[in-house]
């Protein structure tokens, strides 16, 4: 099964957080920090959102930086995606 986004969405998939801090001193479970940096994995097709015209800057597999809390989590097919809003990335990881 597919996702396809609607309007200015962008359905991204969370990279997963690390588990050693750069010191080598390994974390518990409920020590790491919601991730921020995701891939993205479908885009929509931009258009009229609110009477603005929106057009779409990011594209499949480019890995991004989310606001925090942003988006609505789904489970699809046994895996975790987030969707959010072009508007809730806040840049392009390279």
């Amino acid at each position: 099964m597919n996702i396809k986004p609607l309007t200015d969405r962008v359905v991204v998939k969370m990279v997963e957080a690390e588990e050693t801090t750069k010191s080598g001193i390994i974390l518990a479970g409920n020590a790491k920090e919601k991730p921020q940096v995701a891939e993205i994995v479908a885009v929509g097709p931009g258009g009229v959102v609110d009477g603005n015209e929106v057009k779409m800057y990011v594209k499949v597999g480019d890995k991004v930086l989310t606001s925090k809390y942003s988006g609505t989590d789904v489970k699809l097919d046994g895996e975790e995606y987030t969707i959010v809003r072009q508007s809730d990335i806040l840049a392009i990881v390279e």
